[in-house]
């Protein structure tokens, strides 16, 4: 089991979180998805799989979900994972 948390812009409310979520979670290997949102800021999502994602299939996910995009840690408002210490792995 791996966990892998990216900063993602773009959510705005509940709305964006669930649209991310699902898509996040029809992802093979996804067993669960947490959203630590930031209205208009980076938020936090983390992502528990059976393997390790790429990049591509997350990015292409959020795509689905609506305008969504993985940012560097650092960029925008920092995110209460990053705050809080936890591991970040894009």
């Amino acid at each position: 089991m791996t966990s892998a948390v990216y900063h993602v812009t773009g959510m705005t409310c509940e709305h964006c979180a669930r649209a991310v979520t699902t898509e996040l979670e029809a992802l093979d290997g996804v067993s669960d998805v947490a959203v630590d949102l930031v209205p208009g800021g980076t938020s936090a999502v983390t992502v528990a799989s059976g393997r390790p994602l790429s990049l591509k299939d997350v990015e292409a996910a959020l795509d689905e979900a609506g305008d969504y995009r993985i940012t560097e840690p650092g960029e925008g408002p920092a995110t209460t994972a990053s705050r809080a210490g936890l591991p970040v792995i894009n």
